[in-house]
Order: C-alpha cells, then structure tokens, then sequence
C-alpha cells in the first residue's frame, strides 16, 4: 500500500514522483511481478477505503533511484487491516476488500450532471480547457468541480453511480449561486469610485 492525502478514482490517471526507499522498493516488486498496488487515503491518521492502481509505465529513473512513474485507478478498496510496515518489507501492506463498484445511471441524471458541470465552467471561464463528453462518469468529474478531499472521500464510497452523480448535482447546486455571488461581488469593488449610470425607476 502507498498511503497519500489524496483521492484516486477508478479509471484516472496519476503520474507519482517516487522518493522515499519504501516506495522504490514497492514499485520495484509491482513492476517485476507485474502486480497492483493501493493508495487508500491517509486522514486524520486513519487508513479505510483507497483505490486499487495499476503501473502503467515507469517515466523516467534517476542516478538517485528516484522514480517519474504513471499509474491509472482500477477498483475502489476497503482496508480490513494496515500493517505499517508489512513483514519482510519497507513499505506498507495489509488485508483489503474490493468494492463493487455500479457504474448506471439514468440518461436523465446523466444529463442533468453534465448541464450543470458546464455551466460551472462557463462562469469560471474554463470552457476550452475542460471538454466533457456524453459518457462522462461521476468519478471523471471527482476532482473537476471544487469538491473538498472529505467530499471526494465521501463520493469514492458511494457503490451506485446514480447516487454519485446525485450527490455531484447537490453540490453542483450549492457551487454555481456561490460562484456568482463572489463573481458580482468582485464587480462592485471594481466598480467602486467609478462614474455608473443607473436605469431610472419608474414608480
């Protein structure tokens, strides 16, 4: 296992800088014995649920044994038992469950997600750098939309897609008023001591 403080989805690509010698040595043996690994989340001292990864290529190996590697999420994991470190070895280990992870949902969900995620990106002004596709999931939206890490937690360990993009729609729902709010907000102070003409009222 390789702890980090971050969230991996199934199905995202994560490019690591390896460093540490437990960590050389962890991908070292995956990639001899063509073998997964885990990065479940590391917070508030607590190890419980993770994505399984596998290594797809290693970059780039410095004089050091420093390591550019590329892996990509596979299947969402709950840890039953950590052992720091795993015996005969310097990195972690222990005994995991694998999540089965439901990946349908309506067209109609689908769609309402997608509505919203763009029209987040519209008010952000990141349209041309983030294109979404018709079959966009709810975890190739995870960590695009402003979730916190404890939300992105909480939503790698919902097991039915149509729930997650739900709970992506709730908080869709909360983010884009947010959003706008701050957006007028940062016109009034631009605005401030300027010259404006105001529509008369008629009453």
């Amino acid at each position: 296992m390789f702890p980090l403080n971050i969230v991996v989805f199934p199905g995202e690509a994560v490019n690591l800088h390896i460093f540490e010698p437990r960590y050389k040595q962890l991908i070292n043996e995956c990639n001899e014995n063509q073998e997964p690994f885990g990065i479940p989340l590391y917070q508030d001292s607590k190890i419980s649920y993770g994505t399984e990864v596998t290594l797809n290529a290693i970059e780039k190996v410095y004089p050091d044994g420093r390591m550019d590697v590329k892996t990509k999420g596979n299947r969402v994991l709950h840890v039953l038992s950590f052992d720091n470190p795993a015996e005969g070895k310097l990195y972690a280990g222990g005994e995991v469950e694998f999540v089965e992870t439901d990946m349908e949902a309506s067209p109609e969900t689908t769609q309402e997600m997608i509505r919203l995620a763009k029209e987040l990106y519209q008010n952000l002004n990141v349209v041309q750098e983030v294109s979404i596709s018709d079959d966009v999931n709810s975890f190739d939206l995870g960590h695009k939309i402003g979730l916190s890490v404890e939300q992105e937690f909480a939503l790698l360990q919902i097991e039915k897609e149509e729930i997650r993009q739900l709970f992506i729609i709730a908080h869709l729902k909360k983010a884009i008023p947010m959003l706008m709010d701050i957006e007028r907000t940062k016109e009034r102070i631009r605005m401030n001591g300027h010259f404006r003409t105001f529509d008369p009222l008629d009453f």
